[in-house]
């Protein structure tokens, strides 16, 4: 879920992700020249064709945010071996509100099967293990992590692609910036997105016009699948470490240990199917 690109909004030019790599002369590692920094971003979100408005309403009153900076230089859980990480993030009572909600949800499953070919314990497997099921999304506001992260030096040009893709969901009108809370680094919705593969991969799964993915299960379920549709799965066949799918895996997320623990946990929920 890392690489950013070019994308159209219905009605709007086409915007481009890919900014000028300036983060070594126009950052910083502290909050010290934050707003100055912001009111240049803004300029650079207008003359790229976001609109005025949806820039100002978006990013207006954010502020630098020194504990997500904390966050992001204390990142240790995918450094645990296999079998820590799965013990602190598994557990039966997992496993079994996945096995009840791929019930309740059948019909939006044989929507997601239908279309897309994957199957509904490996998107059950991503649902849980990225945030509980939608329990635990976040509730940071997804601009201002953004925000403190692209001007941050560490890795300010990738944040800086994010923060221009959710400007754009604020401007296409599918969440309100208060809307938009998410975990530390600005990952958006039940199954985790960047902002800028939300803009690529994000699907309306219930038919309300929009694409929701903190408030709405099938869009959030949908947009998944559309995901791992999008980067090769095929459909069929398995996802067992060496094939084809797992590889698909791999681009949901880098971590060995979170490969392998969606396979393990979507081999487990295939059995309450």
């Amino acid at each position: 879920m890392k690489r950013a690109g070019a994308f159209v909004i219905a009605g709007m030019v086409a915007i481009s992700l890919v900014l000028p790599a300036q983060a070594a002369r126009d950052c910083g590692n502290t909050g010290r020249g934050f707003d100055q920094w912001l009111a240049r971003f803004k300029q650079q979100a207008v003359a790229r064709g976001i609109p005025r408005r949806a820039v100002e309403r978006a990013l207006k009153g954010v502020t630098y945010h020194p504990y997500v900076i904390k966050l992001d230089r204390n990142q240790k859980s995918f450094k645990l071996s296999f079998d820590r990480f799965w013990r602190l993030r598994v557990n039966n009572a997992l496993i079994r509100k996945g096995c009840k909600l791929m019930r309740k949800y059948d019909r939006v499953f044989d929507r997601i099967e239908r279309r897309y070919g994957v199957p509904r314990e490996v998107i059950t497997a991503i649902w849980g293990l990225e945030t509980g099921y939608g329990r635990n999304s976040g509730k940071m506001s997804v601009l201002r992590s953004l925000a403190t992260l692209a001007y941050d030096c560490r890795r300010a040009d990738f944040f800086r692609r994010e923060l221009m893709a959710a400007l754009q969901i604020v401007a296409r009108g599918d969440m309100s910036p208060r809307q938009m809370r998410g975990a530390w680094a600005g990952e958006i919705g039940q199954t985790q997105f960047l902002a800028s593969k939300y803009i690529q991969f994000a699907v309306d799964g219930d038919g309300d016009g929009r694409r929701d993915l903190i408030r709405s299960v099938p869009d959030a379920l949908f947009s998944t699948a559309n995901f791992l549709r999008a980067h090769g799965w095929r459909p069929g066949q398995s996802y067992e470490p060496g094939s084809a799918n797992y590889q698909v895996i791999k681009q949901w997320n880098r971590a060995t240990v979170y490969q392998k623990t969606i396979s393990k946990m979507a081999r487990m929920l295939r059995k309450c199917r």
